[in-house]
């Protein structure tokens, strides 16, 4: 097994200390091995996407577009 540093924010690890019965080099295991299996579920499915990257893009800019446009219709309501 290989060593890695870890930099967190002082707050986060002012409560860390609060909870000193938790192995938090296992939490950050756990958590990054969670997001790699995330990140393979991604890639499984983008690996058969015929989407371009422009195309991905595009609808990504059309979603936010949309968001917005709610969010203001909501503030106005």
């Amino acid at each position: 097994m290989v060593n890695i540093t870890l930099s967190v924010p002082v707050e986060l690890f002012k409560e860390m200390k609060r909870h000193k019965e938790l192995k938090w080099s296992e939490v950050a295991r756990q958590a990054i091995k969670r997001r790699l299996e995330e990140i393979r579920a991604a890639d499984r499915l983008l690996s058969k996407s015929e989407l371009t990257e422009d195309d991905a893009e595009r609808i990504g800019h059309e979603i936010k577009h949309e968001i917005r446009k709610r969010l203001v219709h909501e503030a106005h309501n």
